[in-house]
C-alpha cells in the first residue's frame, strides 16, 4: 500500500554494519527501508480517520514529549466501531540534530504521529522521523557538545545571541534588565510576563517554553 516514493534504504542499518547502502529499495527487507512521512500521511488518509489531537506531555528545554491521539473510522476490521487509538514520541537535543534542535516540539508530533499511524496500521517499516538524528561520535563539534553540555543550536543558546544582536544585551543581567523595563515595569498590554524569568539568574535559569517564547517577542 506504500508507494515506492515514499520509501528508500535505511543508510543508518548498512553502515553499523560496515555495508555500502544500496541505491535502491530493490530487494530489500522491512527492516532496511524507512518510510517517509509524506508515505505515513499516505496511509493515514487510506485507512481513514475522523479525529487528530496532540497533546503536549513534556516541555522543558532540551526534551519534548508529545502523545498523538486518533480516532480510526469503522471497517470490517473493527467489526464496524470507530477505534481510538495513540503513541507516544519525544524530541530531545540528543536524538536531533543541525536546525532539528530549534523545533523540537514539531519534530516530537511528527514523531508521535507516524508512531501512531505505524503501530496502529502494524506497519514495520521504521519512520524516517522516528531516527536518531543526533550527530555520531567522531563528527565534527561532537566532542566539544558533548563535553560542554551545551547546543549551539538550543533554544537558551539562541536566545543569549538574539538578547546580544537585536536588544544589544552585554550580559545576562543586562537583558534581566532590559526585559523587567519594557516586560515587566511598564505593564504593556498583551505583552508576556513570567516570575521564572523576572527572578532568572543566568540563561539556563530561563524554562524552555518561555525561552521559546521570549525567542518569538524579541523577533
Amino acid at each position: 500500500m506504500v508507494g515506492e516514493e515514499h520509501l528508500f534504504p535505511n543508510r543508518g542499518w548498512f553502515q553499523s554494519r560496515g555495508k555500502d547502502t544500496p541505491r535502491s529499495i530493490d530487494g530489500l527487507a522491512d527492516y532496511q527501508l524507512l518510510i517517509k512521512l509524506s508515505g505515513i500521511k499516505e496511509l493515514a488518509k487510506l485507512r481513514g480517520f475522523s479525529d487528530l489531537s496532540y497533546e503536549t506531555v513534556k516541555c522543558e528545554l532540551d526534551h519534548v514529549a508529545v502523545v498523538c491521539k486518533m480516532n480510526f473510522l469503522p471497517n470490517y476490521e473493527t467489526f464496524g466501531n470507530p477505534v481510538e487509538f495513540q503513541d507516544m514520541a519525544n524530541a530531545t537535543l540528543d536524538n536531533t540534530s543541525s536546525f532539528a534542535t530549534k523545533f523540537l516540539e514539531t519534530i516530537a508530533c511528527n514523531r508521535a504521529f507516524v508512531r501512531c499511524v505505524r503501530n496502529f496500521l502494524q506497519v514495520h517499516i521504521v519512520g524516517d522521523d522516528e531516527i536518531d538524528k543526533s550527530e555520531p561520535a567522531g563528527t565534527p563539534g561532537y566532542e566539544k557538545k558533548s563535553k560542554s553540555g551545551v547546543n549551539p543550536l538550543s533554544p537558551t543558546s539562541l536566545l543569549k545571541h538574539k538578547a546580544e544582536e537585536s536588544l544589544g544585551c552585554e550580559s545576562f543581567e543586562d537583558f534581566r534588565k532590559k526585559y523587567i523595563k519594557t516586560w515587566w515595569q511598564e505593564k504593556i498590554e498583551g505583552i508576556y510576563q513570567n516570575d521564572a524569568v523576572k527572578n532568572a539568574n543566568s540563561w539556563e535559569d530561563i524554562p524552555g517554553k518561555e525561552t521559546r517564547i521570549m525567542l518569538g517577542l524579541i523577533n
